[in-house]
């Protein structure tokens, strides 16, 4: 399984970004619908943490520091996560990794927010 994650990059504080994760390879077919899909980031000095979690009923749990700000979304067909990050804070700089199942990892991109 192959976890390939885009869309980061350098902002400003308050302005947003969109991290899309596309899952591929293992043949994952339908599992992909009823799979838990996941965002998690990493600062630098600090361990990974959880950012959003979406599963196979479309249901979502969020990071308290996020909640209100970041949407995690999946489109099946397309076999394609995402997050909406608004009104991004400096704190929120780090690296984005997708995660398929608790099991396979993408290999990150970096978010940086500037004050």
């Amino acid at each position: 399984v192959q976890l390939q994650a885009s869309g980061g990059g350098l902002v400003q504080a308050g302005e947003s970004l969109r991290l899309s994760c596309v899952i591929s390879g293992g043949n994952i077919g339908s599992l992909f619908s009823i799979s838990e899909l996941a965002w998690y980031r990493q600062a630098p000095g600090k361990a990974r943490e959880l950012v959003a979690v979406i599963t196979g009923d479309y249901s979502t749990d969020y990071g308290d520091s996020v909640k209100g700000r970041f949407t995690i979304s999946r489109d099946n067909p397309k076999k394609t996560l995402y997050l909406q990050m608004n009104n991004l804070k400096p704190e929120d700089t780090g690296v984005y990794h997708c995660n398929f199942q608790r099991q396979w990892w993408g290999q990150g991109t970096q978010v940086t927010v500037s004050s």
